[in-house]
């Protein structure tokens, strides 16, 4: 968590408890800390966050500063958000998720558990992770392994990306595809199953969105 922590105040109910830091607007029917058990701690949530209508943030989360979400999100416990990070409308981040500085998801994801995604990360709208290579089979050796999304990555919507997956640096999946293995760094992902190809020319600069480019000095390096 940034420097923010030290000047945080404490928002707690009967149900949820967290954090904030300054300036953090939180709309109406919101729950932000929810208490899941007894022993979790206090959502923290970063300076200059807004947090709309509808949505719920469970206990042990920590949001650095500049979060922007739509409404009826859900993010649940010890996710890890970095900086300016956009979270669209109906979007689910299912809990135990790590994600960097200047991430942008739309609207309708779906995060599973145990996903990691780097900074300056793009996602488009109805974009579905997974975690779980053969649902409700083979149980006495279940374990959730999300893909990994590395920094720089864009991916298009309705994208599909199959579990434990790692999508390479600067890759593009373009709007669509089904991801079932392994992305190089600097691929072109296009179809069903998904064709990995060289990334052309046109595609490799850097993700950046208008409204970072006041805030150069504060991008990652990729």
């Amino acid at each position: 968590m940034s420097a923010d922590a030290k000047n945080m105040h404490s928002h707690d109910t009967e149900t949820a408890h967290a954090r904030l830091a300054e300036n953090v607007k939180i709309h109406p029917n919101c729950v932000v800390g929810f208490k899941y058990n007894k022993t979790s701690k206090p959502a923290q949530i970063g300076a200059h966050s807004t947090i709309r209508g509808g949505s719920t943030l469970y206990a042990d989360v920590e949001i650095d500063h500049h979060l922007q979400t739509g409404h009826n999100i859900l993010i649940r416990e010890k996710t890890r958000l970095g900086k300016y990070v956009v979270i669209g409308t109906n979007t689910v981040i299912d809990g135990q998720v790590s994600i960097g500085d200047f991430v942008k998801i739309e609207t309708n994801c779906y995060i599973p558990t145990h996903v990691e995604i780097g900074h300056r990360v793009f996602i488009g709208p109805n974009v579905t992770l997974t975690n779980d290579r053969f649902p409700l089979k083979m149980r006495e050796s279940y374990e959730p392994v999300g893909p990994i999304i590395e920094n720089g990555v864009t991916i298009g919507g309705g994208v599909t990306i199959c579990p434990g997956l790692r999508i390479g640096k600067g890759s593009f999946i373009a709007a669509g595809a089904v991801v079932t293995k392994d992305v190089p760094p600097y691929s072109l992902v296009i179809g069903v199953p998904g064709e990995i190809k060289p990334l052309p020319e046109n595609l490799r600069e850097p993700n950046i969105a208008l409204n970072w480019e006041s805030l150069k000095d504060q991008l990652p390096d990729l």
